[in-house]
């Protein structure tokens, strides 16, 4: 009888471990599999400064809007707020879900959409606002595809790092809280400029 009420306290133990551990898999997965791609894009939750940054770089902006690497959504929210139909992408589950619930505690839900998916996947040819926290690795290949992608009357705002080769039409904010954007009917075709300007920039 002994050996048997063992035997189950055993079972139970390790049923219960590998419960946990199967848990916690499937909740640090997701945070740690982009980290394992060719170009890691850490969440790192945008702060009041940036999104007030941003939002300054909007005004008497109108149309649709993406973040891309929407995070929890906080940036997405705040342009819905601002009467932006706005949408995020991002890869990781957890924080698209997280998203979607503040967006419907905010009130701001029927104005937003989160999408679970990788940014190189997706088009962003019909958005004339765009808005992304990269970083260096990043954006020389996003620039080419926003360029090859986007409509003239586009927006495109970067936080936290510019990019290589366009040249910023406005930019706010110190340090890390940094925001700059580019109008690409001015960006297209300033290769060469930015070359002149940063000869280190490979375009």
């Amino acid at each position: 009888e002994g050996g048997s009420r063992r035997r189950s306290w055993g079972l139970l133990v390790t049923a219960g471990v590998g419960g946990t551990l199967v848990a916690l898999y499937a909740v640090v997965t997701p945070f740690v599999t982009p980290a394992l791609r060719k170009v890691c894009l850490p969440f790192v939750p945008a702060t009041s400064t940036q999104i007030q940054n941003v939002l300054k770089m909007l005004e008497n902006r109108s149309g649709s809007l993406v973040d891309i690497g929407s995070g929890d959504g906080r940036i997405v929210i705040a342009a819905a707020k601002r009467g932006f139909k706005a949408v995020g992408y991002e890869l990781n589950p957890w924080l698209v879900w997280y998203s979607r619930y503040r967006a419907w505690r905010d009130g701001v839900h029927q104005n937003t959409k989160f999408y679970i998916s990788d940014l190189w996947k997706v088009s962003f040819s019909h958005y004339t606002n765009v808005v992304v926290f990269g970083v260096p690795q990043m954006m020389p290949q996003l620039e080419k595809k926003l360029e090859e992608e986007l409509e003239c009357n586009a927006r495109i705002i970067a936080c936290r790092f510019p990019f290589p080769c366009w040249i910023p039409d406005h930019t706010t904010g110190e340090g890390t809280d940094t925001v700059w954007a580019y109008d690409l009917k001015h960006s297209r075709g300033c290769e060469t400029k930015s070359l002149e300007i940063t000869p280190e920039a490979e375009c």
